[in-house]
């Protein structure tokens, strides 16, 4: 099928890469020169591990293409992928601004029925606002042309999205259009030979989906994040609470891991989004209040954890950050819980010294040069002379430590363990002082 993806940011270039990859003819246009560039180029300007690769191969074999040229991009495709992004507006909704505008190039360009294909995370009701924004555009011309829109909401997980399209669980598309059907099967054929994954449901129940579906996993972190908070008063210890609960097949082990709070690009926006679209039907969604509510507290528990380390007074002392993104196998650090941590420290008086093994050209873009931020070669110079070591990211090459070696790097002996890590017994028997998140006897947050 030839296929046209309208942005290459993480979603639209996992699509686009994948889709090629099995095949198919993909185009992927971006209003971005730069980018569009450097695409070309072989440089691409997100990590996700294995994307890099695929790229480059189905840019050789001519399956994978990038355009400026929206005229282009339109007259290309039997399908147009709107993957562009849909950012929260100052009242917590999804912005559509750049969907529609999307929508109203392919009204503008197209010279034959097309299908649209919403892929971005978008609230219920977006299809229709698209459909008729594409209308709204042929009119002006003077053209009357066949436009079909559906719902195809994307399930990746940053990190893993290569795993996640080529594996899924599911793949959902709202339509009630039998061509439809017909096209978007042809399109994820190669995905469901061993497997009738592809679930057909209305428009607006898909687009809801994609937002229960997050909703969902964020409440399972938050809800595991209040056990912890108890946990830590009650003397209890919460790996060991989750532990007998995840045994459950009700409850599993996904998802119900404590610590230092969520973060990403899809969590904190999805249940902004998906609350304020509740209010907008007169509905109050209080749990999903709550859920951000208490992540918004959780991300706060590392700076309390090291004030209270040091009697409240963090001022001229120098803290090492294991971990800067918001979660292991990416470079984003949107709404990341050391974020949260660096702002509240340097406020504070205090430094940073900070290792991840993606992140730092995106922390340096973010913070750019200070005196009071430094970054890291590796978690060795990270760590040399500094009064703490806080664990913000669950990167692999952080979980196994020589706790003797840390003790005679640190003027302090301190861990601050965002993510628990590490057995406390063994930890406390190296001389270190360890406050984990539920761990019993840590420092309440």
């Amino acid at each position: 099928m030839k296929i046209t993806i309208f942005g290459t940011g993480y979603v639209g270039l996992v699509t686009g890469t994948c889709l090629a990859d099995v095949g198919h003819d993909v185009m992927c246009v971006d209003v971005d020169s730069d980018k569009i560039a450097r695409l070309k180029a072989g440089e691409i300007p997100i990590y996700e591990p294995g994307l890099e690769s695929m790229v480059k191969h189905n840019v050789a074999t001519g399956r994978l293409r990038f355009t400026t040229d929206a005229k282009e991009a339109v007259s290309f495709g039997v399908l147009q992928f709107i993957a562009v992004g849909t950012p929260p507006d100052e009242d917590g909704s999804a912005d559509l601004k750049y969907v529609l505008a999307v929508a109203d190039t392919i009204g503008e360009y197209m010279q034959e029925d097309k299908v649209v294909v919403d892929k971005s995370t978008v609230p219920v009701g977006t299809a229709d606002k698209v459909k008729e924004a594409v209308g709204k555009r042929l009119a002006s011309r003077g053209v009357k042309l066949g436009v079909e829109v559906c719902s195809n909401p994307e399930f990746l997980k940053e990190g893993a999205a290569i795993e996640d399209f080529t594996h899924g669980a599911r793949i959902i598309v709202g339509t009630d259009s039998d061509r439809v059907k017909r096209l978007m099967r042809e399109c994820y054929a190669p995905y469901i030979r061993l497997q009738e994954k592809l679930m057909f449901m209305d428009v607006r129940a898909a687009e809801l989906t994609k937002y229960a579906a997050n909703a969902m996993l964020a409440t399972k972190i938050s809800f595991m994040n209040e056990i912890a908070n108890l946990a830590e008063r009650l003397g209890a210890d919460v790996e060991q609470v989750r532990r007998g609960i995840g045994s459950d097949p009700r409850i599993g082990y996904h998802f119900i891991y404590p610590g230092c709070g969520y973060g990403g690009s899809c969590f904190p926006k999805d249940v902004q989004a998906l609350e304020r679209t509740a209010r907008d039907v007169s509905y109050d969604a209080e749990l999903l209040a709550a859920v951000e509510s208490v992540n918004n507290r959780q991300k706060q528990t590392l700076f309390t954890k090291l004030a209270n380390a040091f009697d409240g007074d963090l001022k001229g002392r120098t803290i090492a950050l294991w971990g800067l993104s918001f979660k292991p196998n990416t470079d984003d650090m949107r709404d990341a819980p050391s974020r949260t941590l660096m702002e509240a420290l340097w406020e504070a008086g205090a430094s940073v010294q900070a290792y991840d093994p993606e992140a730092m050209k995106e922390c340096r873009r973010l913070y750019g040069e200070r005196d009071d931020l430094v970054l890291a070669g590796d978690r060795v110079q990270a760590v040399k002379g500094a009064d703490a070591l806080v664990i913000c990211t669950e990167w692999k090459e952080f979980r196994s430590l020589d706790f003797a070696w840390l003790k005679g790097q640190l003027s302090m002996p301190v861990i601050v363990d965002g993510r628990n890590l590490y057995d406390p017994e063994s930890v406390r028997e190296a001389g270190l002082m360890y406050y984990a998140v539920g761990r019993g006897d840590s420092l309440i947050a």
